[in-house]
């Protein structure tokens, strides 16, 4: 993340007098950059400016050799005499195993009470066989740089600036003392990797004014022509780079010092100072944006050439990896006709290579500033796991134009603090297109925004960005900035125009519904199916859709269609490598967790989406390199399996957990689906008789029905198991199975005795929803009548069709019909059954008469005797 300093803030806009580090956090923060975090000075307490007085050096039992300096640091001194260590002036004693410096020199010294980073409090302590007052600091202990071998000798380090007198806070001369505000940049602003974008931010949000240094006519020092000097550049792929500058600077001194100011900064940034030619390429980078690299010149030979790696071509890059290329990585290569034969040095635009790396004796530079393509760069840092701060900038879009003036300035720097010498021509090759243009509606900001911009508004708003505009009939031509690659429409400038005149003004008003919006119709049905279920007693729960194989424990066979479960190539959890083909696949988990816990009654619904594998071809990866063709486009949607939404609920043990009630049975887990479809108006019918999947019982007399297939109803008992359907189009649609499961399912999952389970297609019973709406009966003001009436059946005749014939003869007059008993016993014959139920009839026209309800008692038991062979019990 980018790193803000007002010192160096200020080099760029004209920051308001008095202003902090908070005030321009909340200023950026107006123009959508987030504060991460504003870090405390790296050092607090008294760091004063010492002049050595006297330099002892002393050698100790273990070998090593020290100096004990008294050190002059004005007004902290101690008097002569009178000090911890008697002295003949004013000064202060202090041990110093550095011998990088003399008598006379002017020193950093760290008095007791002062926390260096670290963090490092310092205080007087007695060693060497001398009290230590104090620590003369090198660069490391600072923080400001990696030399610990020797110290800050600030006659050196300043560089000819007035040496401050001794006691003076140097804090502020380090730049130790500032606050660095840490900022959050969204990936599509790239620019804001940088203090010219981070600065052109600030001026807007603050309204003060912005020098761009990315600008040619901002250098010092004017680019010297490009010719054909220089170290050349070939560029084999046009499409990998579109502009490559290169600057030979001669005779750096490999001793010379990075400038304090800058080492500060990189400070700031959190970059290690390296050596002065590598900070002034990092540096360059961070306050332009425009990454840099820097070879030893005598490591490399001209030409340079871009081109697309070889396939499994090997690369060494700087942190000392062996690496495997892509043919799609780009890559800088020296002359192909070099003695040494052409080698890489270079993947562009992420890091450099270990052969060509500046050393402590390169005198010689070749300086590299180009514009590479970013997705190219994204992908190679993302297949190399290798992210640097170079490709962090390219892969969200650098300025073309800046490649010139930023060697332009990292030569000038080179030459300024390296005494080095650029050569008289740098290399470019350039061929960036003109500038993108988009063309936008003049009442396109208001359209989007509610609010009506004037075009002049619109033009000083994006003249402030740096783009050009002019309108064209009922249209503003705007010529976008080379920095903002991401503005490629109408609504982006359209952002950018709401951004800059303030999200504040655009008004708050709540959209208008339009009539006839609300649920959709599932929707609707899932949220009317978990409010009945609820209402039942039984809790809904959200289950883990990827499991393991639990088909083994619910006894489903090997050529089921439910063991066609789609196996995810990379798993959450390497136990749960599935996607479940049921919803009682994660279901039984989780009663089983709550039978586990203690739980004596069960009663958990869910509804969720579940994945049928059966059919499915697995795609080949099309890869992200370009758009998947038609074929390829099939392919995939051929692989992708169906996933209807599911309702599945299991129930077991006590309906009241708090007494020991009647436990949860098969008629309740039947019970669930019936009333489910009653609240959608849609008939669920069950059948206890194995059928084919996708066929209805008929009706009509009893018939001998086959005994139901285990392995056809697992994981339910073969004998206490329904198959449940509804109508579609006249046609009976299976949708699902109720029933008790079977009792090696309830053992293996820990399960009370007997517990039952149903599941079905919710989008199947959506199917059956009537396509008129429904009409609420006008309630009788007219008393009912009631009568009971037992029959006795086969046992193979389901309850619910006996219901149906009733329900069919009684016709309208039927306002309720219960099943209030069931019996078996000597009183009937064997195979049979005794159901008895309770009619209630009522008119909305007129008080029911006797006559009317035997009637009608008389017909319902006529219908019976012929559809079922049912028999009325006496």
């Amino acid at each position: 993340m980018p790193y803000v300093s007002l010192s160096w803030l200020s080099d760029h806009v004209s920051l308001p007098e008095n202003v902090t580090i908070q005030q321009v956090a909340e200023d950026l923060v107006a123009v959508g950059l987030e504060e991460e975090e504003i870090h405390p000075p790296a050092v607090t307490g008294p760091l004063v400016a010492g002049r050595v007085l006297t330099l002892v050096k002393e050698t100790h039992k273990n070998g090593k050799t020290v100096n004990y300096c008294r050190v002059d640091v004005g007004e902290y001194n101690d008097a002569p005499g009178t000090g911890k260590e008697p002295a003949d002036v004013a000064s202060r004693g202090i041990i110093c195993g550095a011998h990088n410096f003399e008598v006379g020199d002017t020193v950093v010294v760290c008095l007791p009470g002062a926390v260096l980073p670290g963090p490092f409090p310092i205080s007087a302590r007695k060693t060497y066989g001398h009290i230590s007052d104090g620590m003369i600091c090198s660069q490391r202990e600072l923080g400001l740089g990696e030399d610990h071998d020797g110290i800050i000798v600030l006659d050196r380090f300043l560089d000819g600036q007035p040496l401050p007198l001794p006691g003076t806070d140097v804090i502020p001369l380090l730049g130790l003392g500032e606050e660095v505000l840490e900022i959050n940049v969204t990936p599509d602003r790239g620019y804001c990797f940088s203090m010219r974008g981070i600065a052109r931010e600030y001026g807007l949000g603050a309204g003060v004014p912005f020098q761009d240094p990315g600008l040619a006519q901002s250098l010092a020092t004017p680019l010297r022509p490009s010719g054909e000097g220089g170290f050349r550049v070939e560029i084999d792929d046009e499409s990998a780079c579109d502009r490559f500058v290169t600057q030979i600077v001669r005779g750096v001194d490999p001793r010379a010092q990075t400038p304090g100011w800058m080492v500060e900064r990189l400070g700031q940034a959190r970059v290690r100072p390296i050596s002065l030619i590598v900070d002034v390429t990092n540096y360059v980078m961070l306050d332009l944006g425009q990454p840099m690299h820097a070879y030893a010149e005598e490591s490399v030979e001209a030409p340079f050439v871009v081109r697309r790696a070889q396939e499994g071509e090997e690369f060494t890059t700087l942190d000392g990896q062996l690496r495997l290329l892509d043919s799609e990585d780009i890559v800088i290569s020296d002359s192909p006709a070099s003695k040494r034969g052409s080698r890489l040095v270079g993947l562009a635009g992420v890091m450099g290579g270990q052969d060509s790396e500046i050393t402590a004796d390169t005198i010689d530079v070749v300086l590299e500033a180009a514009h590479f393509d970013a997705v190219s760069i994204a992908r190679t840092s993302r297949r190399h796991k290798l992210t640097s701060e170079s490709s962090k900038r390219f892969e969200r879009g650098v300025d073309p134009e800046l490649p010139r003036v930023a060697i332009a300035r990292a030569a000038e720097l080179l030459a300024q603090y390296g005494g080095g010498t650029p050569d008289d021509e740098c290399f470019e090759v350039n061929q960036v297109p003109a500038p993108a243009t988009v063309r936008m509606k003049l009442t396109e900001p208001a359209r989007l925004t509610g609010v009506d911009y004037s075009v002049a508004r619109i033009e000083e708003i994006l003249a402030s960005l740096g783009a050009k505009t002019h309108v064209e009939g009922q249209e503003l031509v705007v010529e976008i900035p080379s920095w903002r690659p991401d503005l490629v429409g109408p609504a982006h400038l359209v952002e950018e125009i709401a951004r800059l005149d303030g999200y504040e003004n655009i008004p708050a008003r709540l959209p208008a519904s339009r009539g006839g919006d609300g649920l959709s119709t599932s929707q609707w049905v899932r949220r009317r199916v978990a409010d009945t279920a609820a209402q039942m007693g039984v809790v809904e729960v959200l289950s883990y859709p990827f499991v393991g194989d639990a088909h083994d424990r619910q006894m489903i066979p090997a050529d089921d269609a439910r063991r066609r479960a789609i196996r995810l190539r990379n798993p959450l959890a390497e136990d749960a490598p599935l996607v479940r083909t049921s919803l009682l696949d994660s279901l039984l988990d989780v009663a089983n967790r709550n039978a586990a816990r203690g739980n004596p009654s069960l009663a958990v619904f869910e509804q969720g989406i579940v994945a049928l594998g059966d059919g499915v071809t697995v795609a080949a990866n099309p890869g992200a390199k370009t758009a998947p063709t038609e074929a390829q486009t099939e392919a995939l949607f051929a692989g992708v399996p169906v996933q209807p939404w599911h309702f599945a609920a299991v129930l077991g043990g006590p309906r009241d957990a708090s007494v020991a009630g009647e436990p949860w049975d098969w008629a309740d887990a039947i019970s669930v689906a019936t009333r489910l479809g009653g609240a959608l108006g849609v008939d669920v019918a069950a059948t206890r008789a194995w059928v084919p999947e996708g066929t209805a019982r008929v009706p009509g007399p009893p018939v001998p029905a086959p005994a139901n297939d285990p392995r056809e109803v697992a994981p339910w008992h073969p004998g206490r198991v329904a198959t449940l359907f509804v109508r579609v189009a006249k046609k009976a649609v299976a949708i699902g199975k109720a029933g008790e499961l079977h009792p090696r399912v309830v053992e293996e999952y820990g399960l009370p005795a007997r517990s039952c389970a149903v599941e079905f297609d919710l989008e199947a019973l959506m199917l059956a929803l009537p396509t008129q709406p429904l009409v609420a009966k006008r309630v009788s003001v007219y008393p009912p009548a009631k009568i009971d009436l037992a029959v006795v059946v086969a046992e193979t005749v389901p309850a619910a069709d006996v219901m149906r014939v009733i329900r069919s003869a009684a016709g309208a007059l039927l306002e309720r019909l219960e099943l209030f008993d069931t019996y078996r016993g000597d009183q009937i014959d064997a195979g049979h059954v005794s159901l008895a139920f309770a009619l209630t009839l009522r008119s909305s026209e007129g008080t029911l008469q006797s006559e009317e309800v035997t009637a009608l008692r008389t017909k319902v038991i006529h219908d019976l005797e012929k559809r079922l062979g049912a028999t009325l019990r006496s």
